[in-house]
């Protein structure tokens, strides 16, 4: 019985994606792969992920190379799945699907393939360009200690992917070889053989390179979606920041002394996040978003609190869902988690979507203020800027203090500047004074 062929295509991986940049594949033309194997890596507007794919066979080709586009729903990789009656058969059948495969290509490239089954197949370029096939040795087990290597007519026999990445990284067309193995099998000494050969033959002179363009840097994944929303946000968002300078010094020394309690320690993000929380519940105009078409505004019932964070792709905005539903505490673990994740690059996609409003602690850069750009759609972002030792006049009197610049930028079509000044002037009355927070919860 033959095998049923199946194609799997990108799957939808997560709010608003369109499609993926394939980064690294996983698996080889012709492997056997287990059912929800991760087959290739790719990079998103939101993360870099593995997909795995459902079906468990022979793959028998992949589509788009590295750095190529892949659209969700387009074709990713087909793979022969095994008939009942055992991997044996499917094994021949693939062999011979790659026979078929080689017929239609004038030159064959170099493949290889390992004890279990033949790699080869199909390698197709996103947008319906005509596929390359890679046809490769086919070699099957029989019984010990004996190895029969049956080969696809006109393909290079090379069973070992060693030999195959020599090859490959000495730039040594193995067409162009003789093997002194079984069959003609190429073994590794042809292979360095080969390299002594072209190490020892003199060069010709070559053409001097051309000057490739200097200071050009291709827009690709992450910095291509951040770019795409940053200069989106700028040209539909009648944005305006306002700010204050705080005196944190109340708020810093509350800090110490939850901290020398037992229990989790309370970051400053944690106590900001917090008093966020509690602001956008008396100031409700601005934990919205405008309608697609900016005919309404979307009051949001919840606060999903996207914060930027610094990750190994750039900057990212993960969201703490259900802000206004933790308490501090709860709100510092997840904060770390989330900071933690954008670090090592494990942020999910549904990590970084859905917020409401954002909390932009950009003090870690060393900075007082900053004017940023909404985060698209959100209509408000609080910025936090360094807190510093400064002069401060204290109860009539001139003293040294702990200072920290709050900016508030927020969209103008949500609400006057009434309501953003209000909401500001609360926060900061908050951080100079957080006992203010008693009589809001």
């Amino acid at each position: 019985m033959m095998p049923v062929v199946r194609e799997f295509r990108l799957p939808d991986l997560g709010e608003g994606l369109t499609g993926a940049e394939v980064v690294r594949w996983l698996v080889e033309v012709g492997e056997v792969i287990a059912v929800d194997q991760p087959v290739v890596e790719v990079e998103t507007a939101k993360a870099v992920v593995e997909v795995p794919c459902p079906y468990g066979g022979v793959v028998t080709a992949r589509y788009g190379g590295e750095g190529e586009e892949i659209a969700v729903g387009a074709p990713l990789v087909t793979v022969a799945v095994a008939p009942a009656d055992g991997a044996s058969l499917l094994v021949e059948a693939a062999a011979g699907m790659l026979a078929e495969a080689a017929a239609e290509v004038e030159r064959p490239l170099v493949g290889y393939g390992v004890a279990e089954p033949g790699k080869g197949g199909r390698r197709r370029r996103v947008g319906g360009a005509v596929p390359a096939v890679v046809p490769v040795a086919v070699p099957v087990v029989v019984a010990a200690p004996a190895l029969v290597v049956r080969t696809v007519p006109g393909v290079v026999p090379v069973i070992s992917p060693l030999v195959r990445r020599l090859a490959r990284e000495q730039g040594v067309d193995l067409a162009a070889l003789s093997g002194s193995g079984p069959d003609g099998l190429i073994m590794r000494a042809d292979v360095e053989r080969a390299v002594a050969v072209k190490a020892a033959a003199p060069t010709a002179p070559t053409a001097p390179a051309p000057v490739a363009r200097e200071g050009v840097v291709p827009l690709r994944g992450l910095r291509k979606a951040v770019a795409e929303k940053l200069s989106r946000s700028h040209r539909e968002i009648p944005a305006v920041t306002c700010w204050v300078d705080t005196d944190a010094t109340e708020l810093m020394l509350l800090r110490r002394q939850l901290n020398a309690a037992p229990g989790p320690k309370v970051s400053v993000l944690a106590l900001l996040a917090r008093i966020c929380t509690v602001a956008l519940a008396r100031f409700p105009e601005l934990n919205s978003s405008m309608t697609e078409d900016g005919s309404g505004i979307i009051r949001h019932s919840v606060v999903h609190l996207g914060f930027a964070a610094q990750g190994e792709r750039g900057l990212v905005v993960p969201v703490v869902r259900d802000a206004h539903a933790r308490t501090t505490e709860q709100l510092g673990e997840e904060l770390g988690r989330l900071t933690e994740a954008a670090r090592d690059g494990s942020l999910t996609p549904a990590e970084l979507t859905g917020g409401t409003f954002t909390l932009n602690n950009y003090g870690v850069f060393g900075v007082d203020g900053s004017t940023p750009i909404l985060n698209h759609p959100e209509a408000a972002m609080l910025g936090v800027g360094r807190i510093v030792a400064k002069p401060w006049v204290h109860e009539g009197e001139l003293a040294v203090r702990e200072v920290v610049q709050l900016s508030f930028t927020f969209d103008h079509r949500v609400c006057d500047g009434g309501t953003a000044g209000g909401f500001l002037r609360f926060v900061a009355d908050c951080v100079e004074r957080p006992g203010t927070l008693l009589r809001q919860l």
